[in-house]
């Protein structure tokens, strides 16, 4: 099974995220757009996992929702990522208590850091994936969606789980979901 932790983004700014790809579609029709419903926040992709091996995931997660406290995000504004004329993703913004999320993200890793999954990135940066292109080489439509992002606002989303998403086909399926459960925020690290 193909396996990623994340956050959900709570179901108003989910729906308002499905307006706003919706709206933006319409400048990149050939791109590969995500599904609104699966939308989310990657903290740490595990890729092809043993099933046998949920039960250790599941020790190593379950520990650390006590630890953290629910926190708020907001989503607003973004970007590409590759060149700068054939662009390969479309992201937006992550903004609010982007620490609390931060501090969630490197908990993640390090518990499971011993199990064999380490970070693709030394330095964890918050963004909304929205659309990837099709063709390997980019697709310069998703800069017309970049701009017209800049100017959008999706409101905010209370993040108050992690989740282990098992990921199949275009779909996400939660296999273990853990609410955060601290009181108050903690301290930064």
């Amino acid at each position: 099974m193909r396996l990623f932790t994340a956050v959900t983004l709570g179901e108003t700014l989910t729906a308002e995220a499905e307006r706003g790809i919706e709206r933006l579609r319409a400048h990149a029709p050939d791109a590969k757009w995500v599904r609104a419903e699966g939308v989310h926040l990657t903290l740490l992709f595990l890729g092809d996992v043993d099933a046998a091996r949920l039960p250790l995931l599941q020790a190593a997660l379950s520990p650390v929702g006590p630890r953290h406290a629910p926190f708020v995000l907001s989503v607003g504004g973004g970007g590409t990522f590759g060149a700068a004329t054939h662009p390969r993703v479309l992201w937006a913004d992550v903004r609010g208590d982007t620490a609390a999320l931060k501090a969630l993200q490197a908990d993640v890793a390090r518990v499971l850091e011993p199990l064999g999954f380490t970070s693709e990135h030394a330095d964890y940066t918050a963004h909304l994936t929205l659309a990837r292109a099709k063709k390997p080489r980019g697709d310069a439509a998703l800069l017309a969606c970049a701009r017209a992002l800049a100017t959008e606002s999706w409101g905010e989303g209370r993040v108050d789980r992690l989740v282990l998403f098992e990921s199949a086909g275009g779909r996400y399926t939660p296999r273990l979901e853990v609410p955060l459960e601290r009181a108050g925020r903690l301290p930064d690290a």
